[in-house]
């Protein structure tokens, strides 16, 4: 079949579809959670002991003993034979971004030849996976390749139930059999242990004595991309890149503001009800969907939950997603930018901190000017931007998402932190040695019979920043819509951590000197403002004086591409802070930094490849032939204007003249250091690609359509 032909088949297809009938939802009393051997289960599972064990170490990480493990096992098997299960899995989150998995069945043979169902504590607590084939940033090679996956019971096992049966799915961790870390749980674990022991001294020292766990809290907005599959299928630049390489922009995309919060396609809403009700059945909280700023565009957003559980919920509810979107004929695209000249997609990472004594100590209260805890909980968090900001940068640093970085549908590649009015004139307060009473919103009223007065918001919201105060929490709005949420906690909770440890022995000097507490907290908190207090920013971020004043007036550092921005993982002040708290040695550092930069630079150059691939086999030929359908015409017909034909011969001309280029950019392999290496994909290829689309998107919009192979914008976005 002739190119064109499959797209225009592709159309038909669509539009003729047969739509996929809605399915029985049941009420959320009967299905959630269902499939989850939660707490709830445990305890009608497991004797009292057991479950006692159990419930301390969900709830306070105490250490479980072996013999409660064998308990365990035996009624998580007995569980999940009684809904069909077969296999287990011990799921594991390797330096890829997305989920691992080795299924197991339960049946052992005996001398007799028979079967017999088996499932101990050593098979829970313990998996053997290949450590060498997934990223390791020469952890592991080839000839040392054992690896193990370890329960982690404070996540809770489920049931992944698909077409083709039921398996016991149990979150854990992965590492070398040199004990470094292989996975993103790890350092996630630590990183919590390594804030709630700084926090705790901090709450000791301001004369807390019932001190709960601290746990970090995380809620991720997830936005995504709905194209049908047939369009997907006709698009390979979507099948192995996720995004489009070209692609002229419709006649309308997003100008009217009319997608936004718009009423659900029905096709899509039938997906919507469809994926959270399995999403439920998984105890996966999700609070919202709508309609994101895009045509094409989706969001939904779960409430939050403990940090750990919220990361591993946020990799299946990836998994999930994509496999109820093909179900519904769709393809669900993660990627930050699968569409250029319309916004990407970011997953806002929700993030606080608090325990079941102190509660949020994120939360301001009604007078912030009065709320110490609050006041220093945040005040850490300022300084750690400040010093980290350039490590935030670099754990949300791919390819994908340096499409959005920078653009004004997301935040900037320079870190700084949004407070509010309410708060900016607090902190201002505070570094000028006074405390006055803040100021409130007061209240909202039309001035409408109808429409009931409420108390508005202290300060306003800011979406250009990348890290955000909102309410009683901060939102890092810098996280790309594919990656996992586990990189932005870990840092996010490391910084606390050093920020914490440092405000705690500065006011341990202060108080030793004989301050009361709350003149205490005052000094350090002046100290950490005059210090730090450039990070603080309640403007607008996308705004070219913006970024210019943040480096030359304020020092703060702008890294626009991911090649800028993850050799940060490879400077002294960010090995210090891994190591000193505990989170990550210098070894496991530094081979993230490996893993992450191949990832880059394979990523845009298997991207250079398709624009190569597809530029001299798609789209040239589709150029040359209406040529020379033109070309007959104006040979029959001499009158005619021939400036289209000259426009399509040059852009045509000029599309091979580029690749051409780019060929031999690829073949250029001598370079100092991984660094420099990024450095040419970021500047040579991603340049000569870029201007490849020039030509190619000015192809489509000359030649004939009924010519053009490749799905259009208009066509993707539009076709439901």
């Amino acid at each position: 079949m002739p190119a064109n032909d499959i797209r225009l088949s592709a159309i038909t297809e669509v539009l003729t579809r047969t739509p996929v009938e809605t399915t029985e939802i049941r009420p959320l009393s009967e299905t959630w959670g269902c499939d989850v051997f939660n707490l709830a289960t445990m305890e009608e599972a497991l004797s009292k002991n057991a479950f006692k064990a159990m419930k301390r170490t969900v709830q306070t990480g105490e250490t479980l003993d072996p013999a409660t493990a064998d308990v365990v096992a035996a009624a998580m098997k007995d569980w999940a034979m009684g809904k069909g299960a077969k296999f287990f899995s011990h799921v594991f989150y390797p330096l890829t971004n997305i989920t691992a998995e080795k299924h197991d069945g339960f049946i052992v043979t005996n001398a007799d030849g028979n079967a017999i169902t088996e499932f101990t504590g050593s098979l829970l607590i313990k998996g053997e996976p290949d450590g060498s084939s997934f990223p390791n940033g020469s952890l592991r090679m080839t000839n040392a390749a054992r690896g193990y996956t370890a329960w982690d019971p404070t996540s809770p096992a489920y049931i992944m139930q698909t077409q083709n049966g039921a398996t016991l799915m149990i979150p854990s961790v992965f590492m070398s059999w040199t004990g470094e870390a292989l996975d993103k749980k790890i350092p996630l674990l630590r990183s919590n242990a390594a804030m709630d022991t700084a926090a705790r001294k901090v709450l000791a020292l301001m004369g807390e004595t019932d001190i709960a766990p601290l746990n970090s809290s995380c809620g991720a907005e997830q936005e995504y991309f709905l194209i049908d599959s047939h369009f997907a299928a006709a698009r390979p630049d979507l099948l192995l890149a996720g995004r489009t390489l070209f692609g002229a922009p419709p006649a309308k995309g997003q100008e009217f503001d009319d997608h936004y919060f718009g009423a659900i396609p029905a096709r899509v809403q039938v997906f919507m009800q469809e994926f959270e009700d399995r999403l439920y059945r998984l105890g996966i909280p999700a609070k919202t969907h709508h309609n994101e700023v895009a045509p094409g565009q989706f969001e939904i957003a779960p409430y939050f939950e403990a940090a750990n559980v919220a990361a591993d919920h946020q990799q299946l509810l990836m998994t999930v997603m994509k496999a109820t979107a093909a179900e519904h004929g769709f393809m669900c695209l993660l990627h930050e930018k699968p569409f250029a000249g319309i916004n990407g997609s970011g997953k806002h990472v929700n993030w606080s901190v608090g325990n079941a004594t102190q509660g949020n100590l994120l939360d301001p209260g009604t007078s912030p000017e009065e709320n110490l805890q609050f006041l220093v909980f945040c005040g850490a968090v300022i300084r750690g931007v400040h010093l980290y900001g350039p490590l935030l940068r670099a754990v949300i640093a791919t390819a994908s998402n340096d499409h959005r970085l920078g653009a004004n549908e997301a935040p900037p590649a320079i870190l700084s932190v949004y407070l509010g009015d309410q708060l900016e004139a607090v902190y201002a307060d505070i570094e000028a040695g006074k405390v006055s009473a803040s100021s409130d919103g007061g209240i909202m009223d039309l001035g409408l019979s109808q429409i009931l007065p409420f108390t508005r918001d202290p300060g306003d919201r800011n979406r250009t920043s990348p890290f955000a105060f909102t309410g009683n929490r901060f939102e890092f709005r810098a996280v790309g819509s594919s990656q996992s949420v586990s990189g932005p906690l870990v840092a996010m909770n490391t910084m606390l951590a050093d920020s914490l440890d440092w405000i705690a022995a500065k006011l341990e000097t202060e108080l030793g000197a004989g301050k009361e507490l709350p003149e205490a907290v005052a000094t350090v908190l002046q100290e950490v403002m005059e210090l730090h207090g450039n990070a603080v920013f309640g403007g607008d971020g996308y705004s070219s004086e913006w970024h210019e004043a943040a480096v030359k007036e304020r020092g703060l550092r702008n890294l626009p591409t991911s090649a800028d921005a993850l050799p940060v993982f490879t400077e002294q002040a960010v090995i210090d802070l891994f190591t000193s708290t505990g989170v990550l040695s210098a070894v496991e550092l530094n081979s993230r930094y490996e893993v992450y930069a191949e990832q880059y630079i394979n990523s845009v150059l298997v991207e250079a490849k398709l624009v190569m691939d597809l530029g001299k086999t798609v789209i040239y030929p589709a150029a040359l032939g209406y040529l020379a359908e033109l070309s007959a015409t104006y040979a029959a017909v001499p009158a005619l204007d021939t400036g289209v034909v000259d426009a399509i011969a040059a852009n045509a001309n000029g599309l091979m003249s580029t690749i051409t280029e780019l060929g031999a950019e690829l073949e250029k392999h001598d370079f100092a250091d991984t660094a420099e290496h990024m450095q040419h994909v970021a500047t040579s290829i991603r340049g000569l690609m870029d201007q490849a689309r020039v030509y190619a998107d000015a192809l489509e919009v000359d030649v004939a359509d009924k010519a053009w192979p490749l799905p259009k914008y208009r066509e993707m976005l539009f076709i439901r």
